[in-house]
């Protein structure tokens, strides 16, 4: 069966999840991305990688699109004006979601006028590679689906047409009449009651209700809540966070720059634990130190950077053989499995800071810190792949990292033992570091016999490895300001002689992190400026991905990017503080 859905600009898609899984919708209705039981597993749906398999509600009516999600949930509203009237389909991933089983939402509503809809349900395994072996429906109009190991229901299509090998129906709705319509998805027998459409509803409802906070005290406070409701959504309930829903959409076109995201990376997860901490709202946070120490605890001085949802190594890089993304290719797995990045132990001691001046770190997670310090100690002086994931080199961000770390572990447990061991540990690294890594001009190069500024290298101080006022910080924000800003977004580095827009896009972490630069610089009017810029860089539905390409005002990478929106919650968080406080 045909899917005539072809990809869309990343700037038209919006993302239910439901901690186990996310899909993403675009602009006509059609789930292009669904992959199922766990974040990690094959698709059933892969259209947007040009796989097969989509799951599609569409005004046949001539039409608009729009839609918005409904305040501090990721349940969305997908708005379509027709030459009929005004139509809506609400959209949801019953939340919190099963393990095992995946329930889908959507109810459309004819609110102004009547409508006619078509729903296309067309599954297939192993990123669209599988077949359906089965399609049946029972006495009681229910739809009975197989394709590779996923066993599909569908409810309220019972009068639809099995045509090829999927499943379309036509649907008519009066003016102001309601249709639901319930898609479960499974690994393992369903159970013999279908859900209940309203049940679930009213469930899910109140499921967001309790887990999104009203972060009142913060500046833009419904994208503040809208970043706290996507990382909710991307975490598992065994405390993992993946660092986006998605795999393979290039960073640039027709360069290589395409990754499997669908992975806890240690370093983002520490971001997001940090952010909560910031915000006040120490779910995130505790289920952050959770995953983190577990990890240190099981795997103590040879932490990998990333591990899947449930803690095991992240699988091989391979090809999947498919069109791709325009301007990309398909792959599943990553390589960085096989790196070192030394940074991941600085991270994870400034989450356990962050925990401890909150009261909540116990006994299991002091376990971790001490081996997160002994594994500093151990390999400070190793080359490391660094944030950016490059060759090995001893990259001057990852060795501050750790000294913030260690400065931040001190300052909030001061009289623990490992206190001193701390400290100490953070002179020395940041005394061998200060010899080999100081440019002449008194900013913070990028490694050892590489003179170029880094924007990673904000970081380390806003995080307090040196202070504010230390003429190291100032000269690092201004080289940056001068060799890697414009018109206020922020680029990582300088690849070559291009301009910085002809390598890459704008990276939009390294653009909130300016602002809270700025911010601890007592510079309140431009740290508003760089978070409202880079604010604004998001697709329609509100979401962010890695990188903006400022040019053509697309978005570029894996969708949505965990790690900005956790420094859009935590920088509108700290914006709404004094910085003496800071």
């Amino acid at each position: 069966m045909s899917t005539p859905f072809p990809p869309h600009a990343l700037h038209d898609y919006a993302l239910l999840a439901d901690g186990e899984r996310g899909a993403l919708i675009g602009p006509d209705g059609d789930i292009a991305w669904l992959c199922a039981p766990a974040w990690h597993d094959d698709a059933v749906f892969a259209s947007l990688i040009g796989g097969r398999g989509v799951y599609a509600v569409t005004p046949r009516a001539r039409h608009v699109f729009g839609g918005y999600y409904e305040e501090g949930t990721l349940i969305w509203r997908s708005r379509w004006v027709t030459t009929e009237g005004l139509l809506e389909c609400r959209e949801a991933l019953a939340f919190p979601g099963e393990p095992e089983r995946l329930v889908l939402l959507r109810q459309l509503r004819a609110v102004d006028g009547p409508a006619h809809v078509r729903a296309v349900l067309d599954p297939h395994a192993d990123y669209g590679r599988g077949s359906l072996t089965s399609v049946h429906r029972s006495d009681d109009g229910l739809w009975y689906l197989n394709s590779g190991s996923h066993r599909l229901r569908w409810q309220g299509a019972a009068l639809a047409v099995a045509r090829g090998q999927g499943l379309a129906a036509e649907i008519e709705l009066k003016p102001g009449q309601r249709h639901d319509l319930v898609l479960e998805c499974s690994a393992s027998p369903l159970p013999r009651t279908p859900p209940q459409a309203e049940q679930a509803w009213d469930a899910t409802e109140e499921a967001w209700r309790k887990a999104v906070p009203a972060l009142e005290h913060t500046i833009a406070t419904p994208d503040a809540r809208r970043a706290y409701a996507v990382l909710r959504g991307l975490t598992t309930p065994g405390g993992g966070m993946v660092a986006a829903a998605t795999t393979s959409l290039p960073e640039r076109a027709e360069e290589g720059r395409n990754y499997d995201y669908r992975y806890v990376w240690i370093r983002d997860q520490s971001y997001a634990g940090q952010a909560a901490a910031a915000a006040g709202t120490p779910q995130l946070l505790d289920a952050a130190v959770r995953f983190v120490g577990e990890r240190l605890r099981a795997d103590g001085p040879h932490l990998a950077p990333a591990y899947t949802v449930h803690g095991t190594p992240v699988p091989n890089q391979r090809e999947l053989d498919l069109p791709g993304y325009p301007g990309g290719f398909s792959r599943v797995g990553n390589r960085v499995r096989q790196q070192f990045q030394l940074d991941c132990f600085g991270e994870a001691l400034l989450l356990f800071a962050a925990a401890e001046r909150l009261n909540r770190l116990d006994a299991d997670a002091w376990r971790a810190v001490d081996l997160a310090v002994s594994a500093i100690a151990e390999r400070w002086r190793q080359p490391d792949a660094g944030i950016w994931e490059l060759d090995a080199r001893q990259w001057t961000h990852s060795r501050l990292a750790c000294v913030a770390g260690l400065r931040a572990m001190a300052a909030a447990a001061p009289r623990h033992p490992l206190a001193d061991t701390c400290t100490r540990l953070a002179d020395t690294v940041l005394a061998a570091t200060s010899r080999t890594c100081l440019h002449a001009d008194g900013h913070w190069q990028r490694a050892p016999g590489d003179p170029d500024v880094d924007a990673a290298l904000l970081l380390p101080s806003v995080r307090g490895a040196l202070p504010a006022d230390d003429a190291r910080t100032r000269a690092t924000v201004t080289a940056c300001h001068r060799r890697l800003s414009h018109d206020h977004f922020v680029y990582r580095f300088r690849h070559d002689d291009r301009p910085l827009e002809e390598a890459e896009g704008a990276f939009l972490l390294c653009g909130f992190v300016m602002a809270l630069a700025e911010h601890q610089q007592g510079h309140p009017v431009e740290a508003h400026r760089w978070f409202e810029r880079n604010r604004a860089a998001c697709g329609a539905s509100g979401l962010y991905a890695e990188e903006f390409d400022i040019a053509q005002r697309q978005l570029r990478g894996n969708l949505p990017q965990a790690f900005v929106h956790a420094l859009l919650l935590e920088t509108a968080a700290r914006l709404a503080e004094d910085p003496d406080r800071t």
